[in-house]
C-alpha cells in the first residue's frame, strides 16, 4: 500500500540510494520492486508493518509499505499498484523505473506494528494492502503465533502474492474473497468480526470502504485491539507535537483557536456552535464539512484524494496552515 506525503515531511530529510535489482509482475497493474545496496551491505532494519519512502522518478515522495520478512536485511520489497488516476507517482515507478536503476528510499518508519501480547491475530487484507499483511504473516509464521488472514480482492488476476500465499501453507488460515467489480458481492464483514477470542487483536490495510466497514462492525472490540494501515495519518498526534491554529466560520464571520490535543469539533463545541457528528474517529463521514480555504491535516478514512482539498473531517482532522476558513 501506498499514500503521498508533503515534500516538507520528515522522512525526507534522511534518504539513502538503493538499487532496483528486480522488477516483476505481482499481479494484474501491480509491480514487486526488489531494492538493494550497491554495495550488498545490510540495510537499517524493519518490523513488519514498516514502510519506506520512496522518491519517485518525477520527484514525488511516496510512502510504501515492505512486504517481505524482516528477517531479510539485505533487501526491502515494495509492491506498486499503477493508478492511472493517481497524482503520478505509481505511473513513474512502473513505467519509468528499470532494473539498475537507483532509487532514493528513507530508513523504514513502523505506523502499523504487531503486538507482541495478542493471543491471535486476525489480518484483513484489500486489494495492494495485502503488502504489510504480507510481512506481518512472514513474522507470525516465525514466532508460531495464531493468525487467520482474510483476503479481498476484485478477482484473481489482480490478487498479489496469490502463488506466494498459496505455498504458505495456510490451509484453514486464509479466506480469499473476490467480489469482481460488484459492489452486491463484498465479502460480509460482520461474520467474521462478531466474535473477539480473548486477547485478539485486528489489523486491517486496504481501500477506505473496506477499513470504513471493518470500524463499523468492531464498536465491540476495544479500541486499542483494532489497527488500521494509513501511514500514521489518521492517528492523533502526541498533543505536544500539534500546534494551535484559528478556525474561521464563514457563514458567521466567528473565529475559532483550537489548542493542540483539541479537535476542531470539541473547540467548536466548548463555544457553543453546534456540528453535526457521530462515529468522532474519522471513519462515518457525519462530521464533512465543506474547506473554503486553509491547508488541512487529513486523518480521516473518508476522503478521496481528490476531495481533501475541499473537504474536512472536523472530528480527527487538523491544520497544516495557521487557519483554516470553514463552511459553518
Amino acid at each position: 500500500m501506498s499514500i503521498s506525503i508533503d515534500a516538507k515531511d520528515p522522512a525526507e530529510a534522511e534518504m539513502m540510494p538503493l538499487k532496483v535489482h528486480r522488477k516483476t509482475e505481482a499481479a494484474q497493474d501491480i509491480t514487486l520492486f526488489e531494492l538493494r545496496r550497491a554495495d550488498h551491505q545490510e540495510l537499517p532494519p524493519f518490523t513488519a508493518g514498516s514502510h519506506i519512502v520512496v522518491q519517485t522518478p518525477g520527484g514525488l515522495l511516496r510512502r510504501y509499505s515492505l512486504c517481505n520478512a524482516c528477517s531479510e536485511r539485505d533487501r526491502y520489497m515494495i509492491a506498486v499498484k499503477r493508478d492511472a488516476n493517481g497524482g503520478g507517482g505509481s505511473i513513474g515507478m512502473v513505467d519509468d523505473v528499470a532494473e539498475g536503476d537507483q532509487l532514493s528510499v528513507s530508513a523504514p518508519q513502523n505506523y502499523f506494528p504487531l503486538a507482541n501480547d495478542a493471543s491471535s491475530y486476525l489480518l484483513i487484507a484489500g486489494g495492494i494492502g495485502i503488502t504489510p499483511i504480507l510481512s506481518m504473516i512472514h513474522e507470525l509464521q516465525a514466532k508460531k503465533a495464531d493468525f487467520r488472514l482474510v483476503y479481498c480482492t476484485r478477482s484473481a488476476e489482480t490478487t498479489a502474492f496469490l502463488s506466494d500465499l498459496s505455498s504458505m501453507q495456510l490451509a484453514g488460515r486464509m479466506l480469499v474473497h473476490h467480489d469482481h467489480g460488484d459492489a452486491q458481492r463484498s465479502l460480509a464483514i460482520g461474520p467474521i468480526v462478531v466474535d473477539r477470542p480473548d486477547g485478539a487483536h485486528l489489523y486491517c490495510c486496504g481501500p477506505r470502504p473496506l477499513m470504513q466497514a471493518v470500524r463499523g462492525m468492531t464498536a465491540h472490540w476495544p479500541s486499542s485491539t483494532v489497527h488500521f494501515e494509513d501511514f500514521g495519518t489518521s492517528t492523533h498526534a502526541e498533543p505536544d507535537g500539534e500546534k494551535p491554529f484559528t478556525v474561521r466560520l464563514a457563514r458567521s464571520g466567528e473565529t475559532v483557536k483550537v489548542l493542540p490535543g483539541v479537535s476542531i469539533l470539541d473547540a467548536l463545541r466548548n463555544c457553543g456552535i453546534a456540528a453535526p457528528s457521530s462515529c468522532e474517529s474519522g471513519t462515518c463521514g457525519s462530521c464533512r464539512t465543506r474547506l473554503l480555504a486553509g491547508v488541512a491535516q487529513h486523518r480521516d478514512f473518508v476522503l478521496d484524494d481528490d476531495e481533501q482539498d475541499s473537504e474536512i473531517m472536523i472530528c480527527v482532522s487538523r491544520a497544516q496552515s495557521e487557519e483554516l476558513v470553514l463552511d459553518l
